[in-house]
């Protein structure tokens, strides 16, 4: 991916006065992480808006400051989503030679036949992996093919998440991503199919009786 730089300036405005700020087109933010202390910033919120829109909690910036470029994770962006836009962004300065932490979202992508010919229904568990790697070899994302998704049951789990030998997953092999199962109309008249037989099955039983009772008598 292509650099990512955030030009930002210092905020000496702060609390309910910050509303001010946006109203000027400025979007607030802060800094913090390592070796230094929370520094509220403030971007052009044009700019910003267009710059930060493709970036994950996972996606590494660089923050323009003073003059000076520091490595960071963009890890929350507030939105307003009646309007649609930010309303402050929270960067974590990182050390590019210190591997971290990052939960990392999972997409689903492509057709399953399960889906398309069964009737089937996708359920997820989880929506995103817990990994550790250095910054700049954190993915953005982790994209699953649904097209394995054959046959009802089938599922995927995070053992089957294809993954750089430079990230370490730390969630269960096992723990599931995704599966199929039936769609709720399909469960139903499977099992309603056991009752529907019941009142043959007890005639049957009731004309086998009576014969029996004939035979005796």
């Amino acid at each position: 991916m292509d650099k990512v730089v955030v030009k930002a300036e210092h905020r000496t405005v702060t609390g309910k006065k910050v509303g001010a700020l946006r109203r000027q087109g400025k979007l607030p933010g802060v800094l913090y992480g390592h070796h230094i202390d929370p520094t509220p910033i403030m971007m052009d919120q044009h700019e910003a808006s267009r710059v930060l829109a493709s970036l994950t909690a996972s996606s590494l910036a660089t923050i323009e400051l003073d003059g000076k470029e520091q490595s960071a994770l963009v890890r929350e962006k507030q939105k307003d989503f009646i309007r649609g836009t930010l309303l402050h962004v929270d960067f974590q300065i990182v050390s590019l030679t210190e591997k971290i932490r990052a939960k990392v979202g999972i997409e689903l992508q492509g057709v399953s036949a399960a889906v398309r010919d069964f009737n089937g229904i996708i359920v997820t568990g989880l929506s995103e992996l817990e990994v550790e790697a250095l910054p700049q070899d954190l993915p953005q994302r982790f994209v699953v093919d649904a097209s394995v998704l054959k046959e009802i049951g089938d599922g995927i789990y995070v053992r089957d998440i294809a993954v750089s030998d430079k990230v370490e997953v730390l969630d269960q092999p096992d723990e599931m991503i995704a599966v199929v199962t039936l769609a709720k109309e399909e469960v139903e008249e499977v099992a309603a199919a056991p009752t529907a037989a019941e009142p043959e099955l007890a005639e049957r039983g009731k004309k086998e009786e009576e014969e029996g009772e004939e035979g005796e008598g």
